[in-house]
């Protein structure tokens, strides 16, 4: 298919599903079928930029758009989750997104891997967080990441399971992935620990710094539990949760992490409600709870605005990582003095804050499935104030800041031009899951993660029933 064809298709046939949703859905007092019309269009806006902008050469996503500097491993993975969410929506075809999404296996599968310090993509199945742009190689001097690979081999493992044809290509989108998560050394990266290290350079070895307490890490846990070919230790969960900070925050007790996107990108792939490890029994709430109090408390701590920073309010709110205007100390118009930040994990809880005025629309776009009516009207207030300051040819640009003291034009703060891959894709997949619980239901199916939650310990609701598992 052309590729002008295609991307007209992939207007047409939201425009038909709202045109649809307009004439059998009345318009509620609070704009129901606005928002309606808005999400769909958000979702068509965010695939596009998988879809369209994936590196030529190797089928990787890049970390950012339109700075173009390298591609990102976490971002492919939430590529490849979003190829199903683009298939389903009637966006692209099964056809089109199969041969993608094999395009990408293969490239990875022959990737160069080895020891050396430059000319290879990764090592004893992990990759490095950041590749080049046509070679794939390693960018620069970037860890070989484990976590960045466990969100590209939570991709994998999605397309492993949806595509269940007996077709040339998606038997060999399943023996490729399967092959690429078997590959992958878990045993190794726990370097003789009891936690998993974040990461190995060649010049220097294991990163001191390791995976323990609550964080966006669940995943990669899990999937290291489910390995049949580099397992690890069943205790190694219970170690990990020795790390967790169970603290009441804006009055609601809960597991902390301050940045929201730890209670999204292992909530993105795993459906973690009515399900529960030993922990969460005592405590008598499931993960996705957990996540949902997380959010209302970062949005009420962004309506209390205990810094006075412009703009925050019911509707106008979300701390996670993201760019930031500047990192400096600087006077604002109110005369208080602020300490901004370039890119920074931002967010609150009650282990600690780190603000300063920047709001991301992920942090309320990946929140959605806890608070669907609170993180939809704030995207749509988003949107609906600032227009293309914030949203554009992809949907949201990264983050924006109100009250940093721009002197340029009749900006009234500071606004990024970039789309972030590790954005993007929380947004998506979040607002399917939400919809469909597309994701979600396909990795309940697999045999991988179902292995992994049971030897964490996990028992109860939809784990209990495996008929479906593949």
């Amino acid at each position: 298919m052309r590729p002008e064809n295609r991307i007209s298709r992939m207007l047409i046939v939201p425009l038909l599903i709202l045109l649809f949703t307009s004439c059998h859905r009345g318009t509620g007092p609070g704009g129901e079928t606005g928002i309606d019309t808005f999400t769909e269009d958000l979702k068509l806006r965010t695939f596009r930029f998988f879809w369209e902008q994936a590196d030529s050469s190797t089928f990787q996503i890049p970390d950012r758009y339109p700075t173009r500097t390298f591609t990102s491993i976490a971002a492919t993975g939430f590529g490849l989750a979003s190829y199903l969410v683009g298939i389903e929506n009637g966006y692209i075809t099964r056809q089109e997104g199969s041969e993608r999404v094999l395009g990408t296996l293969e490239w990875l599968w022959n990737a160069p891997q080895g020891e050396n310090a430059s000319g290879t993509s990764g090592y004893r199945g992990f990759f490095y967080h950041f590749l080049q742009y046509g070679s794939g190689t390693r960018y620069r001097q970037v860890e070989l990441s484990t976590i960045d690979t466990g969100l590209l081999m939570a991709g994998i493992l999605a397309c492993q399971s949806y595509f269940n044809g007996n077709n040339p290509t998606e038997q060999a989108i399943r023996k490729l992935a399967d092959s690429l998560f078997l590959r992958v050394e878990w045993d190794w990266a726990m370097n003789g620990q009891n936690h998993m290290s974040m990461g190995w350079h060649p010049e220097s070895g294991f990163i001191e710094a390791r995976w323990t307490g609550y964080n966006e890490a669940m995943i990669l846990l899990v999937m290291a539990l489910g390995s049949p070919t580099h397992t690890v230790n069943d205790s190694v969960w219970a170690h990990w949760c020795e790390g967790y900070e169970w603290k009441e925050f804006y009055g609601r007790d809960h597991v902390n992490f301050s940045p929201l996107f730890g209670h999204q990108y292992s909530h993105m792939f795993i459906d973690f409600r009515g399900i529960r490890d030993p922990y969460m029994h005592l405590k008598g709430i499931d993960y996705f709870e957990n996540a949902r109090r997380a959010t209302l408390s970062n949005r009420d701590y962004c309506i209390d605005n205990p810094n006075n920073f412009k703009g925050y309010g019911e509707n106008t709110w979300g701390l996670t990582a993201c760019d930031g205007p500047a990192h400096q100390i600087l006077v604002t118009e109110n005369r208080d003095t602020v300490q901004f930040w370039d890119y920074r994990a931002r967010g609150a809880s009650a282990l600690g804050i780190i603000d300063d005025g920047t709001i991301a629309p992920t942090a309320a776009g990946g929140s959605i499935p806890y608070a669907p009516d609170l993180c939809l009207n704030a995207l749509y207030h988003m949107k609906q104030q600032f227009g293309e300051q914030i949203y554009g040819e992809y949907g949201f640009r990264d983050a924006f800041n109100l009250t940093f003291p721009v002197q340029e034009g009749n900006s009234p703060g500071w606004f990024d031009v970039d789309y972030l891959g590790i954005d993007q894709g929380p947004i998506l997949i979040q607002l399917e899951n939400h919809h469909t619980g597309l994701i979600w239901d396909i990795m309940k199916k697999n045999r991988h993660i179902v292995n992994g939650l049971k030897k964490a310990g996990f028992s109860g609701g939809w784990l209990d029933n495996e008929d479906n598992i593949l």
